[in-house]
């Protein structure tokens, strides 16, 4: 099963915001294969090393609907992530958003799941 879901990023910076698409893993909160739109990396760096750089946001997108959320920058590594707590605050959005369900319905689900007798 592929557990890398589409996402689009935004580092903003004081006089510039910088978007890309990614794909971030719903397993672990790594974010990879990123691909900057109109930003020259070779000329202008990557977003996160410049003086400016303020903070980056990611978008998750399904039929015209999104949910954003906040992505950590680690400026040693240039590695993009989301934190765990962040990322089940994602999938808990995405849920409700895109299919409709509640947190009610996804928590009374998993219960019904785990305590089902499978003999």
């Amino acid at each position: 099963m592929d557990l890398h879901v589409p996402i689009t990023l935004t580092d903003e910076l004081a006089d510039d915001v910088v978007t890309a698409s990614a794909r971030l893993n719903l397993a672990s909160g790594e974010i990879g294969r990123i691909e900057y739109h109109e930003w020259d990396v070779d000329a202008d760096g990557l977003p996160w090393e410049r003086d400016d750089y303020e903070f980056t946001s990611g978008t998750l997108s399904n039929a015209g609907k999104d949910v954003e959320f906040g992505v950590t920058v680690n400026r040693t590594t240039g590695q993009y992530s989301v934190s765990a707590d962040e990322l089940l605050e994602i999938k808990v959005k995405a849920a409700q958003l895109f299919a409709g369900v509640s947190e009610t319905q996804l928590a009374v689900g998993a219960h019904g799941r785990a305590g089902r007798n499978t003999h």
